[in-house]
């Protein structure tokens, strides 16, 4: 991926020098649903796995598996962010790392303005949180390197821990050499594609509608149809990306891209995890699913095609 001329945003926040994890006072926003028996630890790590691949916020997968469990008498605490941390830094990283984030943001922020534009509506990006090991989630609680990346709603929030693209290349096995730096482009785009749905009204009515549905299975059934959206807005992103910036796609940056979304299914996760598949308990989709969804906004590039809640084949 050539990302020299990307423009460089400033809507970041860097903590990988914070010390401690940057905890402030409790208090506000929303937490974690736990009551009734609880969710067993089992239940919760299988869920944390399959979380660290991609997905929006893991405690509304943990929640939500709790609520249909029964739960939600209790909260786990939130916290406020703390912004008065000398080691926190705003603006553009000049690092390489934090630099190519950076400039990924930039393109998304200017394709996506350009896209809501021509719609007639305003486009306002996220803010990307790095960070190393844990810090604070503010008001979607703690952040940890265990969950992978994650989008949170209220506060609009993208938060990364950047060793996660070595594991992408090192565990998953979802990338090769230069190829990962378009792997991490694609995992941004996924993240702000949350942040699109969210802009767009979709997270909150997918969240009630979960709230309401009478299983587990129905729940988890919507969660996939959240995160192929959010594949496929991604691929949308490369397709006006390239449209705008013609040779920014090196050769094997796509088959990576592909590679990380198969490595990340969910039925690939499962079999590594607990040597068996259960459909019913998707979260993410398929690998064969996130690649189609992937493939479908790159080659089409337009929001009706990523309408992913009016398919009836997924």
């Amino acid at each position: 991926m050539r990302y020299d001329d990307f423009r460089r945003s400033d809507d970041i926040e860097d903590r990988r020098d914070e010390s401690g994890g940057g905890f402030g006072g409790g208090g506000g926003g929303f937490g974690l649903p736990i009551g009734g028996g609880g969710l067993g630890i089992g239940t919760i790590i299988v869920l944390g796995l399959i979380s660290y691949a991609l997905g929006i916020d893991p405690r509304v997968l943990i929640g939500g598996a709790e609520i249909l469990n029964g739960g939600g008498h209790g909260q786990i605490p939130t916290y406020q962010t703390d912004r008065r941390s000398g080691n926190v830094k705003r603006g553009a990283p000049t690092d390489p790392m934090g630099s190519m984030i950076a400039g990924i943001l930039g393109e998304i922020d200017d394709r996506w303005s350009e896209i809501f534009r021509a719609a007639g509506q305003t486009y306002t990006g996220p803010r990307i949180v790095l960070f190393r090991n844990q810090t604070n989630g503010g008001r979607c609680g703690m952040a940890q390197s265990a969950m992978g990346p994650f989008y949170c709603p209220p506060d609009r929030q993208i938060f990364l821990d950047t060793g996660f693209f070595r594991q992408v290349e090192t565990r998953f096995h979802g990338c090769q050499g230069s190829a990962c730096k378009f792997t991490a482009a694609y995992i941004i785009a996924h993240e702000a594609g949350h942040h699109v749905q969210n802009l767009l009204g979709i997270l909150p009515k997918v969240t009630a509608r979960q709230h309401a549905a009478g299983s587990k299975a129905e729940a988890n059934a919507l969660q996939v149809r959240v995160e192929l959206q959010a594949d496929c807005l991604s691929g949308l992103w490369v397709n006006h990306e390239a449209k705008k910036r013609p040779g920014f796609i090196e050769p094997g940056d796509i088959d990576g891209a592909l590679a990380t979304a198969s490595a990340i299914g969910d039925d690939t996760l499962q079999r590594e995890t607990t040597g068996r598949v259960v459909p019913d308990s998707f979260t993410h989709g398929s690998a064969a699913q996130r690649k189609r969804w992937f493939m479908t906004g790159y080659q089409q590039g337009t929001l009706k095609a990523c309408d992913t809640f009016s398919a009836a084949n997924l």
